[in-house]
This record gives structure tokens, sequence and C-alpha cells, in this order.
């Protein structure tokens, strides 16, 4: 009876929320990074932190990742553990694009028999079908984004943390993994089953890209890093970085920004 309870709770927890950050402060040393952040991610929604540099965002998400433990403060993600796509792609070298995927598969206890295959279907769902052998010196810096990401869904998480991840490519190719992010978020949560949703906690520091990506914009504050405003998106999906309704909020959160900036005496 107590097992059956312990579920129960467990399964209402996932329902409730993909991740939950609870009154969360984190120092190092004498230096107060974050202060008492609260912030709740729904299943199946895609939110996106945004902030100047410097206020913490990467910090929390390594926080929710596991990676690094509070200094007060709690976090629960009911779903298991967290899938973390940093802004470099952080391949292996010396295996394939398809090996670095099976790699990912074998950690989470895949069987060998099934690895390749469920590699390959990954590969086509960020379409680089036949890419399974090449090597990563062969990819160009967006095909390795690619690769990142299908490894970060190869963990099966229902919580997906992305780290500036298209930060240091041009713009097209941004542009390109844009509608790929949200075409793979969008066919995932297609279920009616909260089970199988798919959540994303974005970090970015560019406006545009966090309205474009974004059901919901979380603007952080700096030193120490609070969450100031947030905003719900409702543009429908898909979006361009350059439509009118776009570039409205943009313009209205990058208003927002300026004056966190101002009032934290940044430059």
């Amino acid at each position: 009876m107590a097992t059956a309870l312990a579920k129960a709770e467990v399964a209402d927890e996932v329902a409730a929320h993909a991740a939950r950050i609870e009154h969360v402060s984190k120092s190092f040393g004498r230096q107060l990074v974050l202060d008492d952040v609260s912030l709740d991610v729904a299943p199946g929604e895609f939110v996106t932190l945004l902030g100047a540099s410097g206020c913490g965002k990467s910090t929390l998400l390594n926080l929710v990742a596991g990676l690094d433990a509070p200094s007060a403060g709690a976090i629960t993600t009911p779903g298991g553990r967290p899938a973390l796509m940093f802004q470099e792609h952080a391949l292996f070298p010396w295996l394939t694009a398809g090996k670095n995927i099976e790699l990912a598969l074998k950690l989470r206890g895949v069987p060998r028999a099934d690895r390749r295959a469920r590699a390959d279907e990954l590969l086509e769902l960020v379409r680089l079908g036949g890419a399974h052998g090449k090597r990563v010196h062969e990819l160009s810096g967006g095909m390795r984004q690619r690769v990142a990401l299908a490894r970060a869904l190869a963990q099966d998480s229902r919580l997906l943390l992305m780290d500036e991840p298209f930060a240091a490519l041009d713009a097209i190719t941004r542009d390109v993994l844009h509608d790929e992010l949200t075409r793979i978020w969008t066919t995932a949560n297609k279920s009616d089953s909260v089970a199988g949703s798919v959540s994303v906690l974005f970090v970015t520091h560019n406006v545009r890209e966090a309205v474009r990506l974004a059901q919901r914009v979380v603007l952080m504050s700096s030193r120490p890093g609070r969450v100031a405003r947030s905003w719900d998106v409702g543009i429908p999906q898909p979006r361009r970085i350059e439509d009118a309704a776009v570039a409205e909020l943009s313009v209205e959160i990058t208003e927002e920004l300026r004056k966190e900036i101002r009032r934290h005496g940044q430059h």
C-alpha cells in the first residue's frame, strides 16, 4: 500500500510540473549569485530564461541539472534527471556522430542490439539521416549542434535544459535550428499524455530568440539574480524572428531588460 501511495504521489508531481524551483539561493564564497528564485515549469512547457550576462542564468540551469547544489531552497524534477545541452556541442571527437548518440543510449541502459537503430532514428529526427558514420571534424557547427541535440534527446528525459546552444552559430544556421527545435518540441508534445510530454528550459541573452521560441519568457535581474518579470507569449507557432508580433514583444522585453541593467548599475 505504501509503495502504491508513493507512486501515486510521484505521478501527481509529474502531472503538476516538470521542474519546481522553490526559494533557491546560491552563493560562491561571499558572492550571492542567485537570491530567492522561485519558478515552476509545467509539463510540456517551453520557458526561456533571459537576462544580462552574469545574472545567474547558467548557474540556475546547472542547479536544475543537478551539477551543483543550491545554498538555500529546493529544486525538484519529478520526471527524472533532466538532459542538458551546452553552448558548445561537447561531442567526443574520437567517436562518430552515431556513436556519440549510442554512448548516451548505453548510459541509459539501452541494449547494445537496439542502440544503432535508435541512434539512426534520432539522427533522422534532427535531419541528419545518413550521418551516423561521420566524424565530428567532418560536421559543420550547425550539424554538430544537431548531433548534440539528438544526444540530449537520447536520454529520454521529460525535461530538456539548454544553455545558449545556438549562440556561437551564424544567423542563418541559428534560424534553421530554431525551426528544428520548435518542430521537435511540438512533435514530442502532440500526445495528450502528460507522462509523454517534453518541457524545455532554455537560457539565452538574445531577446528575439527568447520570444521566437518560448511559451513563456522569464526575465532575471542581476547581482544577484532574481525573477524580475515574466511574459506569456501568445503568438502562434511557427514563428519567424522577423515577425511583427515577435518584434513588438521583443521591444517591450528589451526595455524592461534595460531598466534592470540600469537599476543594478551594469554597463
